[in-house]
């Protein structure tokens, strides 16, 4: 006769403690796709700055306390039992979906740039924590000197980077147009330098060699590496560079005439159009090294045309959406339609000197 009670049901078994971590892992990277497109919390209350960043410091917090805890009890023999391991991993998991669902909770009408700024943060300590359960399920208990610790401090990292993350948009603003006129910088100076130098190259390829026999010579034609007319400019390349790198030099001084602007007329609530100026200048340091990449040997001089409109179609972009915002309190200001003529007559130069191009 059967029993009238059914037995009870068995306790699921826990895998062992490298294979939950593995598959921490793995959850973790799943929210990656979803912090990327996630929309802000629709709310009907007021946004709070001071508390959504405080509620964002103590989660940031939190999650580096967790990566401490997990990173120093699998460093160390015995290892955790499943029990244990699984008690880690809830909390882990837990304090990386609490600091998702503040984010969550900064409003788009806060500004684009800023939430920008948060989302990387954001993705930056989610992904770090992904990595180190990766390399504490594949490598446990090894020395500081190994790979657990180097991932665990770049999640460590991530989290004490968040009160440098600018407050507001104005804020987030200037640091990426920073970044852009840094960009912009070095890519003029890296161009300037191989001018200077007449060696694009930077001699890694030395075919001056006077104890190269043509037998060698020819060996390195087989192997593949260029052949002198590949490696220099010839005369006409140069008188293209000129132009070239005044264009770029324009570049940066756009970027830095936006940036002082923004730094000393912007308006904190004009979130919009602090938003419109970034983004548009987001994309000179793109068109910049596109066309810095060109005028390497061997040059098309119809791609380095090609490249310098649409570097030149940019920066005008820039320029207007700039002027027509509140940023520029006087529009007439000269600085403006002498920066223009000075990107008109670099491009009316690069033009002259690749007509021939278009006439082939």
């Amino acid at each position: 006769m059967a029993s009238a009670t059914a037995p009870a049901a068995a306790a699921p078994t826990l895998a062992p403690p490298l294979q939950q971590l593995r598959h921490l892992a793995e959850e973790l990277r799943l929210l990656l796709p979803r912090v990327r497109v996630g929309e802000a919390q629709e709310t009907t209350e007021e946004f709070n700055r001071e508390m959504f960043w405080r509620r964002l410091n103590e989660a940031a917090v939190t999650v580096s306390r967790e990566a401490t805890t997990l990173t120093t009890v699998f460093s160390q023999l015995p290892l955790p039992s499943p029990q244990e391991t699984q008690k880690f991993c809830e909390q882990v998991h837990a304090a990386i979906k609490a600091f998702i669902a503040v984010y969550y909770l900064l409003p788009k009408d806060q500004g684009i740039t800023l939430r920008k700024l948060v989302r990387g943060a954001t993705l930056d300590i989610v992904d770090g924590m992904a990595q180190l359960m990766e390399v504490l399920s594949i490598t446990p208990t090894q020395s500081p000197e190994n790979n657990d610790l180097i991932s665990y401090n770049s999640v460590w990292v991530a989290c004490q980077q968040m009160p440098q993350i600018p407050r507001d948009n104005k804020a987030a603003a200037l640091l990426m147009l920073t970044k852009n006129v840094d960009f912009v910088k070095d890519a003029h100076e890296e161009m300037e330098r191989a001018v200077e130098e007449c060696d694009p190259y930077s001699g890694l390829l030395n075919d001056t060699d006077e104890n190269n026999s043509d037998n060698h010579n020819d060996e390195d034609d087989v192997l593949g590496f260029p052949s002198n007319q590949d490696l220099y400019w010839s005369e006409d390349d140069q008188e293209l560079i000129i132009p070239c790198l005044a264009l770029v030099r324009a570049s940066k001084a756009c970027l830095k005439k936006i940036r002082i602007l923004v730094a000393e007329n912007g308006k904190k609530d004009q979130v919009a159009q602090l938003d419109d100026i970034v983004d548009i200048s987001d994309e000179i340091s793109p068109s910049v090294d596109d066309l810095a990449l060109s005028i390497y040997p061997p040059m098309c001089h119809l791609t380095v045309r090609i490249n310098s409109a649409k570097l030149v179609s940019v920066l005008k972009k820039a320029l207007e959406i700039t002027k027509a915002s509140h940023v520029t309190p006087q529009p007439e200001d000269s600085w403006i339609p002498l920066l223009i003529n000075a990107i008109d007559h670099c491009m009316n130069r690069i033009k002259e000197l690749t007509q021939s191009e278009l006439e082939l």
